[in-house]
């Protein structure tokens, strides 16, 4: 959406600013993670998080040679870390970085809809309270007039739908988006752990993905 018609908060959350952040949280997290299993060094996990950094110009420059979004990230970040970036990425594929940081992005962005659903409803639930027995009005139904109604059972209604809206809908998708897969196991040259998975998940804060078993 063009920035004049997107929301400040949740235009942040996409920008490709976060976008790189997010993934950078995913790296460092699996190289500690693979660090505490004893597969990287202890040293090389702590430099990543130190000095792990990036510049979405350079970003961009490296891509248009590798023509590789992932590629060209990792390489920006090496360029900062040092003799310890062979250890980033580490027995990852692109998918486990991207899907595992849209999960959590997708949970920030859930987390400002139901925030801002629950700021809206105020106003409906204040004003249905105080005019539930007054304030007449025609009702509806299949687009013509029908029984009356009064305004305040109008506004009710739209708080109960608002109120559902955020628990059973957003808030439900908010929970499911915040599951990840990372590393991916499905590839035969992948020899990370499950254990690792979990780990990684742990320290991002996302409910692991159970694996569908292929027949």
């Amino acid at each position: 959406m063009i920035p004049r018609y997107t929301h400040p908060e949740m235009g942040r959350i996409w920008s490709d600013q976060r976008r790189y952040e997010t993934w950078l949280l995913v790296e460092t997290a699996a190289a500690e993670a693979m660090a505490a299993a004893g597969i990287v060094p202890p040293d090389a996990a702590r430099d990543i998080r130190e000095r792990g950094a990036f510049d979405i110009a350079r970003i961009d420059e490296i891509e248009q040679t590798t023509q590789h979004d992932v590629i060209a990230f990792t390489t920006a970040v090496a360029e900062n870390v040092g003799p310890s970036a062979r250890w980033i990425h580490f027995g990852l594929t692109s998918s486990d970085v991207i899907d595992t940081a849209q999960a959590l992005q997708m949970r920030e962005a859930c987390d400002v809809i139901l925030a801002r659903s629950r700021g809206s409803s105020a106003t409906p639930s204040a004003t249905a309270r105080s005019s539930i027995d007054g304030t007449p009005m025609i009702g509806r139904t299949h687009g013509v007039h029908a029984e009356p109604m009064t305004f305040g059972l109008k506004l009710a209604l739209w708080f109960a739908e608002v109120g559902r809206d955020a628990s059973d809908r957003v808030g439900r998708a908010g929970e499911r988006s915040a599951s990840a897969s990372c590393p991916a196991r499905s590839a035969p040259s992948r020899t990370v752990p499950p254990a690792i998975e979990a780990d990684v998940c742990r320290r991002l804060g996302l409910e692991r993905r159970r694996r569908s078993r292929r027949r």
